[in-house]
């Protein structure tokens, strides 16, 4: 078995680090860097508590990709700050976090930690590429319950979840998820476009909520089997949810190519191996000069050196 993978979801982590630090840490200049030093933190800490032989920070090249937005008009559309044409939308960010992205950028390539991102992908599609190639463990660190899909016990695969900035991690496998939600991690994606996400601007299933899903995946096995149920007058559906779901054929037929993450994106070659000296140690001075990243960049140069 080859050593363990883990995988960020860069931006859930540093939104986490932006609400989580207080915007009083600042950069001489007075900039906030309180998302960048949260987020170094993080790293630190997931480093020592978990020693991954291989980390890899995916970052949203696309947060709202045209392709899922073709096939269901309201996915994240709440969170348009900005139309673009023919490029991506921009993203509603706090002021103060937007700067703070190429900050961090920077910091990550010059430590030498690998930072993918795909264009016409959201990070959790290179997530899930990484995790269909890898051949050993892999830790996905997300706040992001849409990964759980991923989940899988037979290959390694896990998600840890941040409950308290990264010291308290949920640690979801699928006897969690079973507990939890009635599905394993191949059911989940199933049961999360049922149930809807408001979150995501993905509608759902009018009067099918969480429980209900869960029930009607363990009686029809997966979505196929629910919506084939739907033509069957023999299946156990109640009139009201063979009403629904026929309503919501539509939805149905698009909804897990939008909610399932992509296995297959063009990653490009990188070294994913975690560093344990900085790629180029005179960025990194600058950088760290220039933003007053102190006590964070050091605690993790030292956690990667050791």
């Amino acid at each position: 078995m080859t050593g363990r993978l883990m995988l960020l979801d860069t931006a859930s982590l540093y939104f986490r680090a932006y609400f989580g630090v207080p915007d009083s840490v600042r950069a001489p200049d007075g900039t906030p860097v309180n998302a960048v030093r949260g987020l170094l933190d993080f790293i630190d800490r997931l480093v020592k508590d978990h020693r991954p032989e291989k980390l890899v920070a995916c970052m949203d090249a696309d947060w709202r990709p045209q392709w899922r937005v073709d096939l269901i008009p309201s996915y994240k559309a709440h969170r348009v700050a900005e139309e673009h044409e023919g490029a991506p939308d921009a993203e509603e960010v706090p002021d103060t976090l937007s700067p703070q992205v190429p900050v961090i950028e920077q910091v990550l390539d010059a430590l030498g930690i690998a930072r993918v991102g795909v264009a016409g992908y959201e990070a959790d599609d290179v997530i899930g590429t990484f995790t269909a190639r890898a051949d050993g463990p892999v830790d996905i660190v997300t706040g992001d319950r849409d990964l759980y899909q991923l989940v899988d016990d037979a290959r390694g695969v896990r998600v840890l979840y941040p409950l308290k900035g990264v010291g308290t991690l949920q640690l979801t496998d699928e006897e969690w998820l079973r507990e939890k939600y009635g599905v394993d991690g191949r059911g989940y994606a199933d049961l999360a476009l049922l149930r809807g996400d408001p979150s995501d601007g993905l509608p759902g299933v009018p009067g099918v909520g969480e429980k209900t899903a869960a029930k009607l995946l363990a009686e029809f096995g997966d979505l196929a089997g629910i919506v084939a149920a739907v033509d069957d007058p023999k299946a156990k559906l109640t009139p009201t949810q063979r009403k629904r779901l026929t309503e919501a054929a539509p939805y149905l037929a698009v909804a897990p190519k939008v909610v399932r993450v992509a296995g297959d994106v063009p990653l490009p070659a990188v070294d994913t191996a975690l560093p344990h000296a900085p790629r180029d140690p005179a960025a990194l001075d600058a950088l760290a000069a220039r933003w007053g990243l102190g006590g964070s960049l050091q605690r993790l140069l030292t956690t990667l050196e050791a």
